[in-house]
């Protein structure tokens, strides 16, 4: 079981991200985990940093580590991804955003999704018949994919950490932590 302090993690965002779930979980992670990057695609507004939501306008820049073009799963142990509307909304649009978050889920590392972001689980196939939650408003979303959706701070199953909206920031971050020092997890061969 590898320990969180040798951890590398990665959080995948594009601008539109909400500002909390991004930030919180950085930080906290950041103050545990060996490496902390934050990962986007090429397309955003500002060339080294990506920009939040929050509340009802635009909020405030988090430089970019890696390109996605450049990340892989290689270097990492599990990734988060934050929510917010735009951001996964965007990011699940993306074939390179998905085909990294698929690789993470194939290879048995932690995939962590709070509020909307588990619209990037359900792209990419990983909730079928699977316990989870998210933003109430989703909910159906997930339901319909095959989640078995529940009402909770924060869901874990088979290494998928899912969360509802930043009220559980706390929760979710304990997961995550929780559930890199189990190690890689098995996982039911994701659907085509």
């Amino acid at each position: 079981m590898p320990k969180i302090s040798k951890a590398k993690i990665l959080i995948l965002a594009t601008d539109g991200f909400e500002q909390s779930e991004l930030e919180v979980p950085r930080e906290k992670l950041k103050a545990v985990a060996q490496l902390v990057h934050v990962a986007a695609p090429k397309d955003r507004k500002q060339k080294d940093s990506i920009t939040g939501w929050e509340k009802k306008d635009w909020g405030k820049p988090v430089k970019v580590d890696v390109e996605l073009s450049e990340a892989s799963t290689s270097l990492y142990d599990a990734i988060v991804l934050p929510g917010g509307q735009m951001n996964p909304d965007t990011l699940r649009q993306n074939p390179e955003a998905m085909k990294l978050i698929k690789a993470f889920l194939a290879e048995g590392k932690v995939v962590a999704a709070i509020c909307h972001a588990p619209w990037l689980l359900i792209e990419a196939k990983a909730v079928r018949g699977r316990k989870a939650t998210s933003y109430n408003s989703i909910k159906t979303d997930m339901i319909n994919a095959g989640a078995n959706w529940v009402d909770e701070p924060v869901v874990a199953e088979e290494g998928i950490v899912t969360s509802r909206n930043p009220g559980d920031l706390e929760a979710f971050v304990a997961k995550i932590i929780e559930e890199i020092e189990e190690g890689k997890h098995d996982r039911a061969v994701l659907a085509a």
